[in-house]
């Protein structure tokens, strides 16, 4: 509970307008919300870690990067590799838009779905915008929830 605690008052409230605009964008906003997503796990790493520096660098470092690179798109992207690319490629041909790089996309990133479209939130343009940017919302929730746990518990 403490960790879930941590995580919902470092990521939700203290991160500000700007931190959450701007992340994405320059790594300014992105270690200044790392900073202070994290440094509630201090307190954590000190009660529970073998390592403390360790474990709390592992957390400020990993959310950095999965933060300022949106990197939860990108195992969203890869999970979809675990359904059946033919269809999806078919539904993508018949009900997306071609853009003009798609042959691009085709010849690099077949057999699954191109990133050119789901490079935003790592689902296929198809899917509604609010489901997406959720679904994805819980990824990145997930991916910082579960390293946590590894470096307060291993580290």
């Amino acid at each position: 509970m403490p960790q879930l605690l941590a995580h919902f008052f470092g990521d939700y409230i203290l991160q500000s307008d700007w931190m959450a605009q701007n992340k994405t964008k320059r790594s300014w906003p992105a270690l200044v919300h790392a900073y202070t997503y994290s440094i509630w796990f201090w307190y954590l790493a000190v009660a529970y870690a073998h390592h403390p520096w360790l474990c709390w660098f592992v957390i400020f470092s990993t959310h950095f990067l999965i933060d300022r690179f949106r990197l939860a798109r990108y195992v969203v992207w890869a999970k979809n590799w675990l359904g059946p690319w033919k269809r999806y490629k078919e539904t993508i041909v018949s009900e997306a838009a071609f853009r003009e790089d798609a042959e691009w996309c085709w010849k690099w990133v077949s057999p699954n779905i191109p990133w050119c479209y789901c490079d935003k939130t790592g689902y296929r343009e198809n899917v509604p915008e609010h489901i997406a940017f959720w679904l994805l919302i819980i990824t990145d929730n997930t991916l910082h929830l579960a390293i946590n746990y590894a470096a307060l518990r291993w580290l």
